[in-house]
Order: C-alpha cells, then structure tokens, then sequence
C-alpha cells in the first residue's frame, strides 16, 4: 500500500513526520509524493494557532472527497491537534480513521493493520515518554542535513500554548541514544545536526554513568563527533539560556553563529501575563553575553502582539526592544486563543482591527532590520551548506544552500557540491534570497 503524509507545523513536527515515514517504509509501505495516489493519507498537525486548527478540518473535508472514490483509503489524524481534539475529530470529520498523538506514532502501523482487518477507527494519544525512540528504525534519508530530537514535551506552561498538554511534560532522550542517532546520520551523509527540542535549553538527558548532561555539554560531544560540520539547536527560551551554553556558542566553531531566541513581548507586565519568567532588560543582557561570546552572532525570534490586556505602551515597548536587538527574519503573529489555556479566559479588550495595525507595525520594523542585515551580507564571503539544486536550473550547475543565518544562496558552480560545505562572495541581495559566486578553492 502506498501513503502519503502531509505536515503543518514547527520542525518537530517535520522531524516526527520523517521518522514516521521512515517507520511505515520499513514495515513494507511506499511513499509517494500527492494525496491522490495514496492509499493511506497521514496529517500530522499543529495546534499552535486557531486558523491552522481548522485548516485542518477544511484539508481533511477535501480528502473526504478522495475517500469516496476510494473507500478502503485510510485517514489518519496525528500530531498536537490530535491529542488536543482526540475523539472530537471522529466527529468533525467521521472520514478520519486514526488518530495518534506525537508520543504514539510509532503505533501507527499496527493501527492501520486494524482498521484493514475490520477493527474499526483506532485512536491512542497517550504519553509514554520515550518509547517512541526505541521503536523507530534507523534513518533512512541522507540528507545534507538532519533533525535531531534531544527532548519531548515541555513544562514551563506558558499561559497563551497548549503544547504542555499536547505533548507532555518535558523528557530528555539519554547522551547515548542521541549520540548513536547523531553517528549514524553522520555515517549516511548528514553535514549538519538540528538538535530539537520545545525548550532544548531544558535538557538534562542521561550519561552513561547515571549524572545528568546538560546542552552546553551534549554541544562539545556533538561538535566531536568527525564529519559534523554545523549544528544548530531550537528552541531556547531565554529564561533557560544560561552562561554555560553561551560560552559553548563562543568556543564550538560548529555551533552556527545564529540563535532562534523567542521573546513574544517587550513588555515585563505582559511577559509576567505570559508566564515567561524573564525581563526585559534579563534578555537585553543574555543578547550582549551572546554577542560578546560570539562577534556577528544572528538572533532571530518570536512575537506575539496584541496578547489579553497589552496596552499601545506595553506594544511600544515591545517595538523599542526589537529596535534595540535588531533581529534577523523573526515570525510575528497576532495572540490566537487556544481553548484550555490561561490566557484564554483574561479579559480581552482591544479589537482585531487594532491587534492587526500593531502587527503591522512591528512587522516594517521588523523586516527593515532582517532587511539591512541581509544588505550587510553583500559582499562578504559565507560558508553555505549546499542542500539543492537551484529551483531555476537550466543546465544542472545552478546550486542553492544555507548561510549560517539560515539565508538561501544561489549560485553557479562546475562541481557538484550538494551536501558540502562551500565559500562563496554574496553578489546580490533579492527580496527572498541572495546570489554568490563560487570562490575559488571549493
């Protein structure tokens, strides 16, 4: 039977998505690339924002449709919606036959092996921690680069995010497993590691003797590892960013010189309404500690705007904050209420409209700063990793990659670099991407 899993969501969603398929290929399915071939469709889904729950349910209404003409098709719900939704799915939308959450997908095939003898719709949503790991099959992609989970779960419960009860309190996978994991990606190609995590600065896995490792110490064994040539990590929440892992960025050359830094707002009374545990001026110095440590060092980072009681001056303050930083291509989005959570029941005064003309607002500050950072980059020489093909390609010598600050570079090149490491002089800066010239010595 063939499937075919569709993604919304943050990279531990892209990486859950992945091993499933890797999961499903080695228990004799095959993959394929649109949801009109399968015969098993998987959304695996995010629960983060109201619009995309329920472009969940608009995606699924158009499968309905394939399901007709294919009545033995499987459907199948997994991922944050699923354990937040759980039997309500089978209701909203009685053509689903599975639903898992993020701890359960290392179920799925046995599910699917039920619903095809006659056993009706399954669901598990559970939360057995690690389990999952122990189940999944080694990688089979050999991808320049590759995610690596560290943890699951999280427990800072924000008041405005309902992944603590997605996903479950924060676990540490072991040093060994991750390790073994990071080894055996390496072995297939894999020039950069993603370590994932809903807070990886939360990390606090086992060593081989029983003591707990913290990230700055799993960052020097990943970095030792032979064939690692970048690693990044997401994502830090500024409360749990500490001086030892900023001393690991300044001395681990591996470490890309760019940090996803979330700070959702400016204002210490909305950070306090949040239940973010930090400052203002705490971020502001964890910033100066990471530019010290490392020289040029890229922060990028989270907005929320218009969050129950912000006020025009705790929105200003936020824009001071970002105008201060000077951040690189962070994501903003306007407060989305998600049922269960704190923040859904505060009081709510202002209107969308007003919500929508301050995310506006803070996005032109926003973008001018990702703008005149992307600018500064012309004309000096980058360390891409090649990943691609160019998407325009007329002769097959046209290449694309990352620069450390996760911009796309195109350039030309007689060589074949995909999933190398190459230098190259940044020609041009366009609205989405850069274009460079292969420097010489590659």
């Amino acid at each position: 039977m063939k499937f075919y899993i569709h993604t919304w969501g943050c990279q531990m969603n892209v990486y859950d998505s992945e091993r499933l398929a890797d999961l499903l290929t080695a228990n004799g399915y095959e993959e394929v690339s649109e949801a009109e071939s399968a015969d098993i469709i998987l959304l695996n889904t995010c629960a983060v924002r109201e619009n995309a729950k329920e472009k969940i349910y608009h995606q699924l209404g158009r499968w309905k449709e394939l399901k007709k003409a294919n009545p033995r098709m499987i459907i199948g719900v997994g991922g944050c919606v699923a354990s937040a939704d759980g039997e309500e799915i089978f209701r909203r939308a009685p053509e689903v036959d599975i639903v898992f959450g993020p701890q359960t997908m290392h179920l799925v095939p046995g599910m699917i092996e039920k619903v095809l003898a006659g056993g009706g719709r399954q669901i598990d949503i559970s939360f057995p921690e690690l389990e999952k790991f122990n189940i999944l099959p080694p990688i089979a992609r050999g991808a320049p680069s590759a995610y690596v989970t560290i943890t699951e779960g999280c427990s800072n419960f924000c008041t405005y995010c309902i992944v603590p009860f997605t996903r479950g309190p924060v676990v540490s996978r072991t040093v060994r497993e991750i390790m073994e994991e990071v080894q055996r990606d390496v072995d297939s190609g894999v020039r950069e590691i993603h370590l994932l995590g809903q807070n990886v600065n939360e990390f606090a896995g086992l060593n081989e003797d029983g003591s707990e490792s913290s990230l700055a110490e799993l960052l020097y064994k990943v970095s030792a590892v032979e064939g690692v040539g970048r690693i990044r990590f997401t994502t830090s929440n500024p409360k749990d960013l500490n001086d030892e892992t900023i001393a690991a960025i300044g001395e681990l050359p591996k470490i890309a010189s760019h940090i996803h830094l979330p700070v959702q707002s400016g204002s210490d009374r909305i950070l306090a309404l949040m239940n973010r545990p930090y400052t203002a001026e705490s971020y502001l110095e964890k910033v100066g500690k990471l530019r010290a440590a490392r020289p040029g060092i890229s922060i990028s980072s989270d907005f929320i705007v218009g969050f129950p009681g912000e006020t025009d001056d705790d929105f200003e303050e936020t824009v001071t904050l970002a105008d201060q930083v000077g951040f690189d291509q962070s994501f903003s989005f306007v407060y989305s209420p998600r049922p269960g959570t704190r923040a859904a029941a505060m009081k709510d005064p202002e209107t969308l409209e007003n919500k929508k003309e301050r995310l506006y607002c803070l996005q032109k500050h926003l973008t001018a700063s990702a703008d005149s950072i992307s600018l500064l980059m012309k004309g000096t020489e980058q360390v891409i990793l090649v990943d691609a093909h160019a998407k325009k390609d007329p002769d097959g010598h046209s290449y694309q990659g990352r620069t450390e600050n996760n911009r796309i570079v195109n350039f030309r090149s007689d060589k074949d670099l995909i999933g190398e490491f190459a230098r190259v002089r940044i020609d041009e800066v366009l609205p989405h991407s850069l274009t460079g010239s292969i420097i010489e010595g590659n």
